[in-house]
């Protein structure tokens, strides 16, 4: 069997120094970077406000699921990164908002901080492709 793989690139021109693909389809199969609060300009969103950043994080998710063919509704694993483990119902809103039933299967983990300076949250998916 063949394998493909393709790498999704929104148009976010920041993330290039990292090199890193924003997503990555392999046979039918979207691999979504971990999203934090940050603009297509690579700016931080939300500095201190947890609502906003999630926001902003299902945002990007969006985006990238699109540009790979796919939709938060075809997500079916869930990895969210949280610098304060406080903000844990904010998530699981999010999870009601964003997702829809049969929820997809999550870790949730706190840790002590983030690639950049003021984010509070990353997430990563993976997804279905059409």
């Amino acid at each position: 069997m063949t394998s493909s793989t393709e790498s999704i690139d929104p148009g976010w021109q920041w993330h290039a120094p990292f090199a890193y693909s924003q997503a990555t389809v392999v046979n039918g199969i979207v691999y979504v970077s971990g999203q934090a609060s940050i603009d297509s300009n690579g700016e931080v969103v939300g500095a201190g406000d947890f609502q906003a950043q999630a926001r902003q994080v299902f945002a990007n998710l969006k985006q990238v699921l699109e540009q790979a063919g796919s939709s938060l509704d075809r997500v079916f694993k869930v990895n969210i990164y949280m610098t304060d483990i406080s903000h844990f119902e904010h998530v699981v809103e999010c999870r009601k908002r964003y997702f829809s039933p049969p929820y997809p299967a999550d870790t949730t983990v706190e840790v002590s901080s983030l690639a950049l300076p003021g984010l509070m949250l990353e997430i990563e998916v993976t997804a279905r492709c059409d």
